[in-house]
C-alpha cells in the first residue's frame, strides 16, 4: 500500500524561458505529504509557493520533474484526464473564498458534486453535513454576500471538501481574516481536514498556524530551506 498522497520530484519552473526577463522559480524542489498528513508550507511573498502548489494540483505543469498523486505518475496527463483528476483527487481552497455569489452557500458545495454524478438529495445532505461540522449550517440557504467573511471561508471549505478528495492545497487561507477570526477559521479547517482523513498541504506566512500541522516546510527562492524544515 502507498502511504504517500502526494510526492513532487526535483520540480523545476522557468517564465519568460529565452527572454531577457526569465524567471526561474523552482528549483528543483521535492517533498512528499503522507496520507492523513497535514504539512504547513511556509514562503514569504515571490518564493514560489502558489507555483508550487499551482503544479501539485495539476493546474500547471513542470518543466522539469515529476507529480504523483496516490502514487500514480500525473505529470504529462492530457488537459481532460488532468481536469478529471482535479475534480476527484484534490480539493482547493485559496485566499480568497471564490464562492458563486447568486448561489446560497449550500448550492455553492452541491454543485461540485452534481458536476461528478451525485444525486441532488445525497449532494444536498452531504452539504449540510459539511456545513454542520464547521457550524454554518444555520447559514446553509444565504448567499456569500450575507456571510461574513470567516463564514464565506468556511463555506469555501466546505466546498474543496464536496467531493472527498485526497489532497487538499490551500494558499493562505485564513489570509484575508482578522487573527481571532483566522484562529477560529482555521481551527474549522483542521476539524474538516482531520475528520476526513485527507492529506493536505497548507501555505501560510502565519508561523503560529504552521505550527499546528504535523510538519513544516519552508521554501525560500524556489528552493526548501533544508536547515528549517521540521
Amino acid at each position: 500500500m502507498n502511504d504517500v498522497t502526494l510526492k513532487l520530484d526535483g520540480l523545476k519552473k522557468a517564465y519568460n524561458v529565452g527572454k531577457p526577463n526569465e524567471v526561474h522559480v523552482l528549483h528543483g524542489v521535492s517533498l512528499q505529504v503522507g496520507k492523513g498528513e497535514v504539512v504547513a508550507l511556509v514562503a514569504p511573498s515571490g518564493a514560489g509557493k502558489s507555483t508550487l502548489l499551482h503544479i501539485a494540483g495539476l493546474l500547471d505543469t513542470p518543466d522539469a520533474g515529476t507529480v504523483a498523486i496516490g502514487g500514480e505518475d500525473l505529470t504529462n496527463l492530457g488537459d481532460r484526464k488532468r481536469t478529471t483528476v482535479r475534480r476527484n483527487d484534490v480539493g482547493f481552497i485559496y485566499q480568497f473564498h471564490h464562492l458563486l455569489p447568486e448561489f446560497s452557500a449550500l448550492e455553492n458545495i452541491v454543485l461540485p458534486q452534481l458536476a461528478n454524478g451525485i444525486s441532488q438529495t445525497e449532494a444536498e445532505a452531504h452539504a449540510l453535513d459539511l456545513l454542520t461540522s464547521v457550524g454554518v449550517d444555520s447559514r446553509a440557504s444565504h448567499r456569500p454576500a450575507a456571510l461574513s467573511g470567516g463564514e464565506q471561508q468556511r463555506v469555501a471549505f466546505c466546498r474543496a471538501l464536496a467531493n472527498k478528495p485526497k489532497l487538499l492545497l490551500a494558499d493562505e487561507p485564513t489570509g484575508n481574516l482578522d487573527p481571532g477570526t483566522s484562529d477560529r477559521v482555521f481551527d474549522a479547517l483542521m476539524k474538516l481536514v482531520r475528520g476526513s482523513g485527507l492529506s493536505a498541504l497548507i501555505a501560510t506566512h502565519n508561523f503560529e498556524l504552521a505550527a499546528r500541522m504535523d510538519r513544516t516546510i519552508v521554501l525560500k527562492d524556489g528552493r526548501l530551506e533544508a536547515g528549517l524544515i521540521a
